[in-house]
Formats: C-alpha cells, sequence, structure tokens
C-alpha cells in the first residue's frame, strides 16, 4: 500500500478490525520510510462494475467517487460517520446484486438520492441540485414543493 505522505510501497499493519456492519476491513497502517500512520479499508468486490456517462463514455466504477460526492452532500451535517458508511456500502451492494456489467449513472444517483433522503433531506437537496442540475432559485422551489407533497 502506498503512503499517502511520501509514496513509499513499505508500511505495516499494526492494526486490523472489521467495520462495524462487516462488510470490510480496517488497516492500521506505520510507513516504515516516515512514520506516517494512515488507514486502509480492505472490501469484497463481487464483480467489475461500469459505468455508462450521459455522454455514452463507458468508464470503471470509483467507489471513491461515490463516497466523494456524498461527503459532499452531507458536509457539515451532524450525521454519524458510519450510518453514511452504511449508506455507501448498501448502494455499491445494490449496484453489485443487479448481475449488470455496466450501470447509467442516472440509476447511481438516483439510489443515491433515495439513501441521503433517508438520512437527511438537506444533503438530499443538496446532492438533488447538482444531480438535477439546478440552474436557479426557481429550480429549488419547485424541487422543496415536490418533496413536501410526497
Amino acid at each position: 500500500m502506498r503512503c499517502p505522505y511520501c509514496s513509499s510501497i513499505e508500511s505495516q499493519v499494526k492494526d486490523s478490525r472489521p467495520t462495524d456492519d462487516n462488510t470490510a476491513i480496517r488497516r492500521r497502517r506505520v510507513c516504515t520510510d516516515c512514520g506516517g500512520r494512515f488507514t486502509t479499508f480492505e472490501r469484497v468486490q463481487l464483480r467489475e462494475l461500469f459505468i455508462l456517462k450521459k455522454s455514452g463514455k463507458r468508464v470503471p466504477f470509483d467507489r471513491e467517487k461515490l463516497e466523494r460526492s456524498i461527503q459532499t452532500a452531507t458536509r457539515k451535517r451532524n450525521l454519524d460517520p458510519e450510518r453514511v458508511e452504511r449508506l455507501i456500502n448498501g448502494i455499491v451492494r445494490q449496484l453489485e446484486a443487479r448481475g449488470e456489467e455496466d450501470i447509467s449513472s442516472s440509476d447511481i444517483g438516483l439510489l443515491v438520492m433515495e439513501g441521503l433522503k433517508q438520512i437527511d433531506e438537506v444533503a438530499y437537496v443538496r446532492f438533488a441540485s447538482v444531480y438535477k442540475d439546478f440552474k436557479e432559485a426557481k429550480d429549488f422551489e419547485g424541487f422543496l414543493r415536490a418533496m413536501e407533497e410526497d
């Protein structure tokens, strides 16, 4: 595992334990060159997934990109990090369970919106504003009105 501080490929595992939902192994590592400490996660990958973008481009699924987009939507919200991690793991499991190699980016967006709606309405609206490409305030108003009707 490459050290995020000095890029050395030599590190030692100091501690390993399963995550709370038992879907990954959390490993605390120490770089043998610079002494930097960092955490890695080891997860099961059932199959290689690809994302079909709106442009028609086909790219490998990137769990970290999914995680970053959800973290952006939930930033400065008082949410339990484990709950957010369970949301991300749940979305990935749903994608893998489909049995399809190619998944549209819009399908992923809908799964994220569905999950965020369950855990935090502000994060849900934040994500929706990017996903649905809101251009002006009335786009928010219409979305919030529709949300209240649900």
